[in-house]
């Protein structure tokens, strides 16, 4: 496929470099190992691209890299779930900055280790594993993590995976970024963003708007992220890290301040010409009230 051969390259030596600079922040080793990363500064409750209250930590394992807030096993509350999956050719830490950052907003995020994620078979993988954690007295995340709101995200070809994964009964909302064609969101029964680079030149915005208008069946919203291109979501998030947060808060938190954000009159990314160059809403997107996404 062209536009797997056209996206390995650059991910891939993302990759290494980012390997090679990432120091003693993140592990790297195939086994688990835990790395604790710096507290960030408590967030306003609508500035969704600040870092969040929590700090945060990082589990790197064979199949799965965990990024989770640190004090977890001594949290008051369960913690909802967001599965990811990696653009071709790329690891976890290709996105490290991102998946911080959702953790920081109390999410536990589960990025699949392969390059290769388009069938979501590892993203599935890491419910399971969750699942079995979860259930673990000895584990950290034991009676933690929220699995009755559990979300899929991506990047390219690990977008098309959040799209096939989104067909999992346990999953109740997926956000793919810039989605390869490797899809079929007809088997999706859960509301969706679906978001592109205006100046992308590997995953065009038409192909994801193809993804958009034949979501007919469910809530569906299309973003196009004014000037970015393939690669924007890698490394410093930008302008992704604010839109995908509220995203998450509404649909796995019940966030009504994030839900406005999408829905209702007064949805806020509809009138924000600074950050999306074209928004869509179909019409079973524009029937959900603001307060309940």
């Amino acid at each position: 496929m062209l536009w797997r051969r056209n996206l390995f390259a650059p991910l891939a030596a993302l990759a290494l470099a980012l390997t090679a600079s990432a120091g003693a922040g993140t592990a790297a080793a195939a086994t688990d190992t835990t790395v604790v990363a710096a507290a960030p500064a408590a967030s306003a409750a609508d500035d969704f691209g600040a870092p969040g209250p929590y700090a945060t930590a990082v589990e790197v394992g064979a199949i799965t890299t965990l990024y989770y807030p640190r004090d977890i096993a001594d949290s008051d509350r369960r913690h909802p779930v967001i599965v990811w999956g990696n653009g071709t050719g790329g690891v976890p830490l290709v996105y490290r900055d991102l998946l911080l950052h959702w953790a920081s907003q109390g999410f536990v995020v589960a990025a699949a280790n392969t390059p290769m994620s388009n069938l979501g078979i590892s993203m599935r993988a890491s419910i399971d594993m969750l699942t079995g954690r979860n259930a673990d007295p000895g584990s950290v995340f034991f009676d933690r993590v929220d699995l009755e709101h559990i979300g899929a995200s991506g990047h390219s070809q690990g977008g098309a995976a959040a799209i096939v994964v989104g067909s999992d009964p346990r999953i109740d909302t997926i956000l793919p970024i810039q989605p390869g064609p490797l899809a079929n969101i007809n088997a999706v029964r859960v509301p969706a963003l679906l978001l592109a680079g205006q100046r992308d030149s590997i995953v065009f915005p038409a192909l994801v708007k193809a993804f958009y208008n034949a979501a007919d069946h469910i809530p569906a919203l299309y973003g196009e992220v004014r000037g970015a291109d393939h690669f924007t979501v890698v490394g410093d998030p930008g302008p992704f890290a604010a839109p995908t947060t509220a995203w998450f808060r509404a649909h796995l938190m019940g966030d009504r301040t994030a839900g406005a954000q999408f829905f209702g009159p007064g949805c806020g990314i509809c009138t924000d010409t600074a950050t999306w160059s074209d928004v869509r809403r179909n019409s079973l997107a524009l029937n959900v009230p603001a307060a309940t996404p």
